[in-house]
């Protein structure tokens, strides 16, 4: 199954390879991500679709144990 993930990180170095690394040890494959910063704003906003057999509540709550995860949402695609 597919899902959406929306997050907003820290602007940290090595931020994204804990996402990435933390979604891959789930058992979620990346398939696409997209982000944006602002000038005015020290955050990354990312939308990362992921596709996998498990439960993608297990990823939502891994990820918002992340320090540099200062929100999550996950959807699923349609």
């Amino acid at each position: 199954m597919r899902y959406r993930l929306d997050l907003t990180l820290r602007q940290a170095e090595g931020a994204l390879s804990r996402v990435l690394g933390t979604a891959e040890r789930r058992g979620f494959s990346p398939i696409a991500i997209e982000g944006e910063t602002r000038a005015e704003d020290d955050r990354w906003h990312l939308q990362m679709t992921v596709e996998g057999d498990r439960s993608a509540e297990g990823l939502h709550q891994q990820l918002a144990k992340l320090y540099d995860c200062l929100d999550v949402q996950v959807q699923p695609c349609p």
